[in-house]
């Protein structure tokens, strides 16, 4: 593999870094721990972050994609893409058109001659729940664009139904929706295994049993997640708002990078 020695990253709140902190309270996430290491094999590595949470495939494309395309330098570039998962969360989801924009986004970045890498999302193993087939039904279509278009394009997949400790409810924050630090870790791990640098080995490795909490405490969780996390994801989709609006990227130059921890 040429060696890389910049790293473009696009998308939503997956890499943004939601929800792994820095001391200072700022968004970490696997992205900034990949360029982290990446950094330590190339003193003039650069790196850009301009993912934004809650943004749709179409502002992705237009607000971060076009920022970046004439930064990316062929195979010496590193560009992770993930965009159109709030897409396919909205009520009036149109897969065909989301596909299409999906699928003329990494045409573009795999022009430039970048090392591409794209995201599926995990999937429920055991649908139990009306929901959890919902997010199924969505997210599954979703995902085979996402290898179709890897294959056609030569791109490499970061696969999350690939390893069974993705569907570790610890490896998801207390939204139950965004990585946890945990989770961050091990996904830049993962990438970082598929890029051919130094990485955290036991990214694949089950994580330690735990017993559930008894039954009424779970209830007293539910209810207390679906106050912090469920009531205003619902009022932002009634008002049509959105959680990234006002939001600009953490990294949106392409500079040298150093660690911050």
């Amino acid at each position: 593999m040429p060696k890389l020695n910049q790293f473009i990253a696009l998308g939503d709140s997956l890499t943004e870094g939601l929800s792994d902190k820095y001391s200072d309270g700022s968004f970490r996430g696997w992205a900034d721990r990949v360029a982290d290491e990446m950094s330590k094999h190339d003193s003039n590595f650069r790196y850009a972050n301009l993912a934004v949470r809650g943004k749709l495939i179409e502002q992705v494309v237009a607000d971060q994609l076009q920022v970046a395309l004439p930064w990316m330098q062929q195979a010496q570039t590193l560009v992770t893409f993930h965009a159109g998962a709030n897409n396919v969360l909205r009520p009036k989801f149109e897969p065909e058109q989301v596909f299409e924009t999906y699928r003329n986004a990494v045409s573009q970045i795999s022009g430039t001659g970048a090392k591409l890498l794209l995201f599926t999302v995990r999937e429920v193993s055991n649908p139990q729940t009306k929901t959890q087939h919902y997010w199924n039904q969505r997210f599954g279509p979703f995902n085979e664009n996402v290898k179709r278009v890897a294959t056609e394009f030569g791109a490499t997949v970061m696969d999350a139904n690939s390893r069974e400790v993705f569907g570790d409810p610890r490896m998801l924050a207390s939204d139950r929706l965004h990585l946890s630090t945990e989770g961050h870790r091990r996904v830049a791990a993962a990438v970082l295994s598929a890029i051919e640098l130094p990485h955290d080995s036991d990214w694949q490795d089950p994580m330690a049993p735990y017993k559930p909490a008894p039954a009424p405490i779970r209830v007293v969780g539910s209810v207390a997640w679906g106050a912090a996390f469920l009531v205003p994801w619902a009022i932002r989709r009634i008002t049509k708002k959105s959680s990234g609006d006002g939001r600009v990227a953490k990294h949106s130059e392409l500079v040298t990078w150093s660690p911050r921890i």
